[in-house]
């Protein structure tokens, strides 16, 4: 089925905000954090620590915030409104990153969470606009394209950025900072064609007292969630395996710089990362068609137990990029599939709403993940052993997925 205008606009946006994620969440922001840390006094663990405990604090507003959101923008021409602020936010302070003096690391904190709650309140939006742009039949496949060709993008603003720090020659500090523009103005860029193209199909109509009415719809969405017995398990298993997906993407670049690995050879691997990632999401949506959604998720999830074991035995770059080779086979795959299997059993007019809980519990299980692997490793210094307690989520996750049926009805 080809592609429409929405969709391919809906798709842009990923390519756009896939920068941030390589280049802010996972690679060079979180390097330069610990090392700006470090260097005003704290030690390695510490800095790993607050460097956890910041996405924490982010991730908890984002909770707090998720079914409020979701329930009102379920009204009519309330989706893009808060999509267009929460995308702008983030935008604007990831570009403010680059001017926040590098000795004081508490305000480059401050702004990062900015930067968080921007790009993970976008996605509440973005994730339920799916339903707007795309058919049933046709989600997986929109999604996990979203997802490719947002890894496959996110290349070339980094490959750009490693360029200017590692092999320009110029000052290494300020091209890190100048790094944090270029991510802003990609992120911009791909972010017009979804503001200008992709509008708010399926909605509730305007009604007195919004804000009190979406708290009681989430009441009686609470009350009644025996009514939707496969939406429950789903995001059950959902809060702890992308608890553990989520908690690797923002300590890669960290885990390795902290058991020692070169931080050139760490921009290469994670740049091979994104390149693999491109095929193996789209891969995923494809299989998704023969084998089910539901099936290509429980693939994923044994990948990453997996990467979890190995992890722990790890010690040379070369074993950093095979564990990035089979990360990256699983990381688009699993994330666009229960986006959109998730998206399949929702009902359509109150997508907002249910995405807010999708989002309130994956970001809420985000705060989990990050948690668990800074306090393990100020406790026994050892990040290996942090990353190998990522099993329980994993194992927990995969247990509850196996309930859920192949391929589900919708909840009307």
């Amino acid at each position: 089925m080809k592609l429409t205008k929405e969709e391919i606009s809906w798709i842009l946006y990923d390519c756009g905000n896939s920068a941030y994620s390589i280049i802010i969440t996972t690679a060079i922001f979180p390097i330069y954090f610990t090392g700006m840390a470090s260097q005003a006094g704290a030690s390695g663990a510490s800095a790993t620590a607050w460097w956890n405990y910041g996405n924490a604090f982010a991730t908890f507003l984002i909770v707090v915030l998720s079914p409020i959101l979701g329930t009102i923008a379920d009204y009519k021409n309330f989706k893009k409104r808060f999509f267009a602020f929460f995308s702008l936010l983030g935008i604007a302070f990831t570009g403010f990153l680059a001017v926040v003096p590098e000795s004081n690391w508490q305000f480059l904190m401050i702004f990062y969470v900015v930067t968080v709650v921007g790009f993970a309140g976008s996605n509440i939006f973005y994730d339920a606009f799916l339903v707007d742009v795309s058919e049933d039949e046709n989600m997986d496949k929109v999604s996990s394209n979203g997802f490719a060709f947002g890894y496959i993008s996110s290349v070339v603003p980094f490959v750009l950025c490693i360029f200017l720090i590692n092999f320009s020659g110029l000052d290494v500090l300020l091209m890190t900072k100048i790094s944090f523009a270029i991510t802003s103005l990609w992120w911009g860029l791909f972010t017009l064609p979804m503001i200008k193209n992709v509008r708010q199909v399926h909605f509730i109509e305007p009604e007195p007292r919004p804000l009190k009415n979406s708290f009681l719809r989430i009441l009686n969405t609470i009350k009644n969630i025996r009514k939707y017995r496969t939406i429950a398990i789903f995001l059950g298993a959902y809060f702890f395996y992308i608890d553990g997906v989520d908690t690797i993407i923002r300590n890669a670049a960290v885990f390795g710089e902290q058991i020692g690995l070169d931080t050139t050879g760490l921009m290469i691997a994670l740049l091979m990362t994104q390149i693999v990632a491109f095929p193996c999401a789209i891969l995923y949506g494809m299989l998704a068609v023969r084998f089910s959604a539901r099936n290509m998720i429980i693939f994923g999830i044994l990948t990453y137990f997996i990467v979890c074991i190995l992890a722990y035995r790890m010690e040379t770059i070369w074993d950093f990029a095979f564990l990035g080779f089979m990360i990256a086979s699983a990381q688009g795959g699993i994330q666009a599939l229960s986006r959109s299997y998730f998206a399949k059993i929702v009902p359509k007019k109150n997508s907002n709403e249910f995405f807010g809980f999708y989002n309130i519990l994956g970001k809420f299980a985000a705060i989990m993940g990050p948690i668990l692997v800074g306090t393990i490793t100020l406790a026994t210094g050892d990040i290996r052993k942090a990353v190998l307690s990522l099993v329980v989520l994993f194992g927990i996750g995969l247990v509850m997925i196996l309930r859920l049926p192949k391929y589900p009805e919708r909840v009307k």
